[in-house]
């Protein structure tokens, strides 16, 4: 599990229990697979909720699964915390327990204060009503008076950007006119704990941009958030720290740059069920060999040592092992990256000919290296291939391998890694 080192950051004064506005403790949720067992255990809880005979248990029926086992967590006023994982991690199953709309097997929710979920926006409104009155209705239930919406009715039409419309039926608008007024319903009822599951891909750029600006208003104001996006780039802009749930259990918890990342690993090595770094290749027999073969593809550090996993920004050499049975002239290495996640779309592609860079190999064995004074590469997965050949496009061997790079630094909204310098200068030559 991640956790942020306390000895390393300065100490603040310590905040009072006063200052908690949500605690999990201990948490856990489970559901049936088996819809005709799911309506008998839903009616058997009913009965024994209405007797007042229901206990909280923690072993599992016949189809149960834990959707969410033992999640714990605080927020203190001014805080956010993001939930990231796969689909069918809890993310969603949590947020809707804190917001109160199922209730857990086990644990405990404590809440201090005003909660405003942002669940499916615009899921409550009436199709029949006017986008006027849908205000009304779901601001009220979000906890406002009539004298408070009232008040700010006219903040909330500005924001949603939805002009004379707001007179018509909601079901005569589109989707993002009607989640760009359920968001400006719901932001502005001023909530203590902001609940946000999955809303803030909805709309243009511009009105996108305009939520995260409203959101960091509310957050300077101490308004408490928990996020949750498939997109984690929306997690680091918005929240300080992180909760990382894999199939219902607390997986990583701490800065939200640690957890992504951890996610990321995750994420690259079970989607494609690989294994990575160093690769070793059999030996072919002189009979199917060309004259050269390809016996292992791994990096090395500035060092010179053999490693699995390259880090961005640092230097490293890309390092070709090869067995020759012939003298070549004018030996070419070509490389070619891709990314496995992108279509196998082409990342990198080098070729030493191209660059005036061509080889003498002898018989025996030999390493052609290729040295990137900067990894360039971002944290993730990538496949390689690389041949070997001469002109005009004779094929010695070819051969691939998968590596993995990760960071040291934060890199979560970078396609590369950009070496760079920073200054300040006062004397400078005017344009």
């Amino acid at each position: 599990m991640i956790s942020i080192n306390k000895e390393e950051i300065p100490q603040k004064p310590q905040k009072k229990n006063s200052d908690i506005v949500l605690s999990v403790n201990g948490v856990s949720k489970k559901f049936c697979r088996d819809l005709k067992r799911s309506l008998l255990y839903g009616v058997q809880d009913f009965a024994s909720d209405a007797s007042g005979l229901r206990e909280k248990s923690e072993n599992l029926r016949s189809k149960d699964f834990w959707a969410l086992e033992d999640v714990s967590f605080e927020l203190r006023r001014g805080e956010s915390i993001g939930l990231v994982g796969k689909n069918g991690s809890g993310k969603s199953t949590l947020l809707r327990i804190i917001a109160g709309l199922i209730k857990p097997d086990t644990g405990l929710i404590e809440i201090n204060g005003r909660v405003a979920p942002l669940i499916a926006l615009g899921a409550g409104f009436n199709p029949i009503l006017s986008g006027r009155e849908n205000i009304y209705a779901n601001m009220s239930i979000l906890g406002l008076s009539k004298k408070e919406i009232d008040e700010r009715f006219d903040s909330v039409i500005e924001f949603a950007e939805i002009g004379d419309a707001i007179d018509s039926p909601v079901q005569t608008y589109s989707s993002g006119m009607a989640a760009r007024l359920g968001f400006a319903s719901a932001i502005h009822t001023e909530p203590e704990i902001l609940l946000i599951d999955e809303v803030l891909a909805v709309g243009d750029l511009e009105f996108r941009l305009k939520c995260y600006r409203k959101l960091s208003e509310l957050l300077d104001k101490g308004t408490t958030f928990v996020l949750v996006a498939h997109n984690p780039n929306s997690i680091l802009s918005i929240c300080q720290s992180a909760i990382y749930l894999k199939k219902g259990k607390l997986k990583a918890q701490g800065d939200a740059a640690s957890v992504k990342s951890e996610y990321d690993q995750d994420l690259f090595i079970s989607a494609t069920n690989k294994s990575y770094g160093t690769t070793y290749f059999e030996e072919k027999p002189e009979e199917k060999s060309t004259g050269l073969d390809i016996i292992a593809l791994y990096f090395r550090d500035e060092e010179g040592n053999i490693i699995d996993t390259p880090l961005s920004g640092e230097p490293v050499f890309l390092c070709v092992k090869c067995k020759s049975r012939i003298t070549i002239e004018n030996g070419i290495l070509s490389i070619l990256v891709k990314d496995p996640f992108s279509e196998g779309e082409n990342i990198l592609n080098l070729d030493s000919n191209i660059d005036k860079i061509n080889f003498e190999i002898l018989p025996g064995i030999s390493e052609m290296q290729i040295q990137m004074p900067y990894c360039g590469f971002k944290p993730g997965a990538y496949g390689c291939r690389v041949w070997v050949k001469r002109k005009p496009n004779y094929i010695y061997d070819h051969a691939g391998f998968d590596f993995q790079v990760k960071s040291e630094t934060l890199m979560s909204q970078c396609e590369f890694y950009q070496p760079r310098k920073w200054e300040i200068v006062n004397n400078f030559k005017e344009i």
